[in-house]
């Protein structure tokens, strides 16, 4: 679609309304910038809780995109992993009430609105109102068809999700990728998964279905996606910060005492192991200690994003081999030509990131849809190695393994290494051409545009 066609279009008022979760906000964000600046006529209104307004407010953002926020549904002390399962709940029913009252003020009216799949109401407020919803999902497609065929599954069996046996034969579904699903339901609290299935059967009665993916890194999945589902399926690309590469984030380079963006600079191409195990979960105290050791031990160079540990790791890390740190801008950091390497937890965000840099993964699954992320990193794309195998795996890896695998995977002259190098540089590439004008995700967002502006002008 030409560009003028996007322009002819004027939608007055999208609302997008995000899971308040970093892993959920950051690409909301990134995804109403693409729309705000393919169409500049388009105001977006985006509304967080009262706390992740204070945490976002300062970021750089284009004029037409405004924040509004809604009441915490949880007092932020207890927004802490260990209390999930009563946030996740929270979310789902303190959350429509306040967000239908928001809307009842906006000006101009609300023409169109964009929910995070897991507030699980947003299709059913849209119902009422009139309102075309787009729900978004911030994981893989395969992640969302594997639950999708499930629910289907269960709903048809008439099972409940405590009877699932992954030993069962479900349509669709492999079975490694069940057995997958089975290591998914048993790791997480019953609750959750409940209500997370519940806003997955919502998905069938939206208006359109928009993921923070590449289509050609899921080709089959989403054909299949869009041959079951009655409306428009979107891949619109990874919704990482691609645009705005000399922006900083929420928290400033500052923070931390060493310019690590300097640190690269000073090191050999690819010689770097970029580690960063996500900002919800992590590992315990004692292992965290066995990973400084056996990188130590290594003699790999490596930049480590220890968050809340960081500190107490600093001064048994941090010198001319390493650097330890308690945030980074991490695509900046991926896209460094020293980093040759990526340590991760393997949460959805990170790995488009790591795909869209072209940098190899050593795979640490630790929650939820991390463990087929992993899997598909490692067999499907072979574009990475594993650390651990299980997500619920909590067995502590020992220094001298974690020594000889990072030495391994490090090594820029092992043949292997060089096929897998060479596999995330195509991926990457597919990401790029995506991405650019005329490829697949590029129309993807031009055709939504066009869709919602077809939509609210009824």
């Amino acid at each position: 679609m030409a560009t003028s066609d996007v322009d002819s279009v004027t939608v007055s008022h999208v609302v997008a309304m995000p899971f308040p979760g970093r892993g959920h906000i950051n690409p909301m964000m990134n995804l109403c910038k693409l729309l705000a600046s393919k169409n500049p006529q388009l105001l977006i209104t985006f509304v967080v809780t009262e706390e992740w307004r204070g945490f976002i407010s300062s970021d750089p953002k284009p004029d037409n995109i405004r924040l509004a926020s809604i009441p915490n549904v949880i007092p932020p002390e207890r927004l802490k992993a260990a209390d999930f399962p009563g946030f996740y709940e929270a979310v789902m029913t303190k959350m429509e009430a306040p967000f239908e009252l928001l809307l009842d003020r906006l000006e101009p009216p609300v023409s169109a609105v964009i929910a995070d799949i897991e507030v699980r109401w947003g299709v059913g407020f849209g119902i009422r109102r009139n309102i075309p919803v787009s729900l978004f999902w911030t994981m893989s497609a395969t992640f969302l068809s594997m639950l999708h065929r499930f629910n289907v599954f269960s709903q048809n069996k008439n099972i409940p999700v405590e009877f699932f046996d992954c030993g069962d034969q479900i349509s669709g579904i492999s079975s490694t990728d069940l057995a997958d699903l089975g290591e998914v339901f048993k790791g997480n609290d019953p609750k959750v998964i409940k209500l997370a299935l519940e806003c997955i059967s919502w998905v069938p009665k939206a208006q359109y279905l928009l993921f923070t993916s590449v289509y050609e890194l899921e080709p089959q999945i989403f054909d299949s996606l869009q041959a079951e589902l009655p409306f428009p399926v979107y891949p619109i690309g990874p919704a990482i910060p691609y645009l705005e590469p000399e922006h900083n984030c929420s928290v400033s380079a500052a923070a931390n005492s060493i310019d690590y963006l300097k640190w690269l600079d000073s090191q050999p191409k690819g010689s770097v192991l970029y580690i960063s195990l996500g900002s919800f979960l992590s590992v315990s105290s004692t292992q965290m200690d066995e990973i400084a050791a056996g990188l130590r031990n290594s003699g790999i160079r490596y930049l480590w994003v220890a968050r809340g540990e960081a500190s107490r790791l600093k001064e048994s890390c941090n010198g001319e081999m390493g650097l330890v740190v308690s945030w980074c801008e991490q695509l900046k950091v991926l896209c460094h030509s020293s980093v040759g390497g990526f340590w991760t937890h393997c949460g959805w965000n990170s790995t488009l990131e790591a795909v869209f840099a072209g940098v190899p993964m050593l795979t640490f699954p630790l929650f939820l849809d991390q463990l087929p992320n992993s899997r598909q990193i490692v067999e499907e794309w072979r574009i990475g190695g594993r650390v651990k195998t299980e997500a619920q795996d909590e067995k502590l890896m020992a220094r001298e393994k974690i020594a000889e695998l990072v030495k391994r995977f490090m090594d820029l002259e092992n043949s292997d290494g060089k096929e897998m190098r060479k596999r995330a540089k195509e991926r990457s590439d597919l990401c790029h051409q995506a991405i650019a004008k005329g490829g697949s995700s590029d129309t993807n967002l031009d055709n939504f545009i066009r869709d919602i502006g077809k939509a609210a002008t009824f």
